[in-house]
């Protein structure tokens, strides 16, 4: 039976209902002695809840079974410390160009009103002080909290580089012990992991809802000023993803695979557009495949590492993403992120990018991560939830381009010959 495919209209129109009603009603509108805005309130913190249920167990078991997998692949060798240079290579690439335009344009700057509105229990002046109390951490500071003392402890009160930290390594450690205990811990993980993806899905399932909760509340208490500030930000992300989808990327292609980018566009058309319509990296990885194999010409032996690998670690629109996103909520909030701070950013981004399931809106559990590691709310996405589905569209195609261009420069420095030449496109076509 074939899976109906998921629409976004419903998401799209929350949005637009959001922003009319919740400028109608204002902060003050009620019936029967209750406000809207504490509706909004209610329902938009329980559905930031709900997704920040998920980070612990879906993070953690995304890396343990990942790695564990990627230490028991026979053919590693040669060939995948090619895979994962490019692979963190372009995703650190990604993250320096969204933290380029992020500080270029500023989208947050002077836009304080905004917090207002996601935070009610405590001023604005309060979160200030709180987070610049965290700001520029020594290198020490940030090595403790990677390697926590007590690792029950660092995952309750949600220190997510002891969490990254240790599911690395227990990830690593499982596919060296014998095979008996390996697969029975393998199969326990790898449960939890599919669990944490259907209980994810669950939650999308309100997603229309927790965004029209998040939206309206905002508009409620600063109006139709917050579309500047969102406006930009949308902008700040769009150009980040465009700069480096059309020029990072292709470049790369140009001069180290010595292949012509716009013949690589041509022949991943098919698999951008599934990208774009379904945002899932995950529904879209058998096209991506076919795409990479007949119409790129790469071996069958290269995609099919590289390709499934990369929809699981390698995410660069969503590090872009998520760094940009990062740093804005900074800006709202007035604080003034260092350049050590800002390398935390970069960090981040690219460890949490590796644990982003392929699945609409999962960047919205990242972003959780970096938000509380930095001490920043987690109410914040509440800022830009409202350009989201969009943008989340567009960093899954980034996202899926980015893994195809990996495979063709993992072929190309492997030798292969028959990678975007005339007659194989010709064939494919």
């Amino acid at each position: 039976m074939k899976k109906k495919k998921k629409s976004p209209w419903p998401v799209f129109i929350a949005i637009a209902l959001a922003v009319i009603i919740g400028n109608l009603t204002g902060s003050t509108a009620g019936l029967f002695g209750i406000t809207f805005y504490s509706i909004y309130e209610i329902i938009g913190d329980l559905f930031i809840n709900a997704l920040t249920l998920v980070v612990v167990p879906l993070v953690s078991s995304s890396i343990i079974t990942g790695i564990a997998r990627i230490g028991n692949d026979a053919s590693f060798g040669r060939l995948g410390a090619k895979m994962f240079g490019f692979y963190f290579g372009t995703s650190i690439l990604a993250i320096l160009i969204g933290l380029l335009f992020v500080n270029l344009i500023q989208p947050g700057i002077n836009e304080a009103h905004l917090a207002t509105g996601t935070i009610e229990n405590a001023s604005v002046s309060q979160v200030h002080q709180s987070i610049s109390s965290q700001q520029s951490p020594k290198l020490t500071s940030i090595l403790f909290q990677m390697v926590p003392s007590n690792v029950v402890a660092a995952f309750s009160q949600g220190n997510m580089l002891g969490l990254i930290f240790f599911s690395l390594i227990f990830g690593y450690c499982l596919s060296k012990i014998e095979k008996g205990p390996s697969e029975t811990l393998f199969s326990f993980w790898n449960g939890v992991f599919q669990t944490m993806i259907k209980f994810t899905h669950v939650i999308m399932k309100f997603l229309p809802i927790g965004v029209f909760c998040l939206v309206a509340k905002v508009f409620a208490v600063t109006g139709l000023e917050s579309l500047k500030s969102v406006g930009l930000f949308f902008i700040s992300v769009l150009l980040g993803l465009a700069a480096f989808t059309f020029i990072a990327l292709p470049l790369l292609l140009k001069f180290i695979a010595k292949v012509n980018p716009i013949r690589h566009f041509q022949a991943m058309a098919p698999a951008l557009i599934t990208a774009f319509s379904t945002s899932s990296s995950s529904a879209t990885l058998p096209i991506t495949i076919d795409c990479v194999e007949k119409r790129a010409g790469v071996s069958n032996k290269i995609c099919s590492l590289v390709i499934p690998l990369g929809t699981s670690i390698n995410m660069s629109g969503s590090a872009l993403y998520e760094c940009v996103a990062a740093m804005f909520v900074a800006q709202v909030y007035g604080i003034e992120i260092s350049f050590t701070t800002q390398f935390l950013v970069v960090l981040l981004s690219l460890i949490t990018s590796i644990g982003v399931a392929g699945i609409p809106a999962a960047s919205l559990v990242a972003l959780i991560v970096i938000l509380k590691a930095l001490g920043l709310p987690a109410e914040g996405i509440g800022l830009f939830i409202a350009v989201d589905r969009i943008l989340d569209m567009c960093r899954t195609t980034v996202n899926v381009f980015s893994d195809s261009c990996c495979a063709i420069l993992v072929a190309k420095t492997e030798g292969e010959k028959n990678v975007l030449t005339k007659t194989n496109f010709a064939e494919a076509e």
